[in-house]
């Protein structure tokens, strides 16, 4: 193999396993996080239960069953929903078996007023939720112009009163028309891998190209020596 050659075929070779490797790493990945995405999917849509005594992050999408009165009162989370457009979600107390609890009602468009809840007791079907909606680009929730920008829900919390508990509606009985609900949902969870996979095979089939391009330019510049 002519000098200089050996070299570059093996940097490229080098270079092209590493980009493999790493789009072969994200293939496995892709794998897990579907399996991750079943279990939860899974989780979610099982038979709720009674709200537990105790409940922690263990228990995030716990599917629950809960009756009681929801409380006036109701924070407003700024979202948006695709063909909607931007929205509040609606956090309020849920005072249940002489418990108080946060209540995610669910989403109004940004432009309709905080509708009353129903009056009376309603039974709630929802999933235990911890949220993590802030980012480092995400505002500080403006609570005195009760705009939130995440649910933070140790802060919700000590502004209505109530526990470090989050249901997440799915249905309540009898219904807020004028609320929808936005149940927790699996499809929300972030799964990149696959891009990412694409992402290194790309990069690694570009750079095999410009190595061969590369070695190619250098054999023709050692025969137009020798020539």
């Amino acid at each position: 193999m002519r000098k200089g050659v050996l070299p570059l075929l093996i940097f490229g070779l080098a270079g092209l396993a590493l980009l493999v490797g790493l789009g072969v790493w994200q293939v496995q990945r892709l794998a897990w996080k579907e399996g991750v995405l079943d279990e939860i999917a899974a989780k979610i849509s099982a038979a709720p239960v009674g709200l537990p005594a105790r409940a922690g992050e263990a228990d995030r999408y716990l599917p629950v069953r809960a009756e009681g009165r929801i409380g006036a009162q109701a924070l407003r989370v700024l979202v948006s929903q695709k063909q909607v457009g931007a929205g509040y979600r609606l956090i309020s107390v849920l005072e249940t078996g002489g418990r108080r609890v946060l209540l995610d009602r669910g989403f109004i468009p940004v432009a309709r007023e905080v509708p009353v809840p129903p009056e009376g007791d309603v039974v709630v079907t929802g999933n235990l939720h911890w949220p993590d909606d802030r980012t480092g680009a995400t505002p500080a929730n403006d609570v005195a112009g009760n705009i939130w920008f995440s649910r933070d829900i140790a802060q919700m919390a000590g502004v209505l009163g109530t526990e470090s508990l989050l249901i997440v509606a799915r249905e309540l009985s009898p219904p807020e028309r004028a609320v929808e609900p936005l149940p927790v949902d699996g499809a929300r969870i972030p799964n990149d891998h696959l891009e990412y996979a694409v992402t290194w095979f790309s990069f690694a089939l570009i750079w095999a190209v410009i190595v061969a391009v590369l070695i190619r330019r250098q054999i023709g510049a050692a025969k137009g020596v020798r020539t």
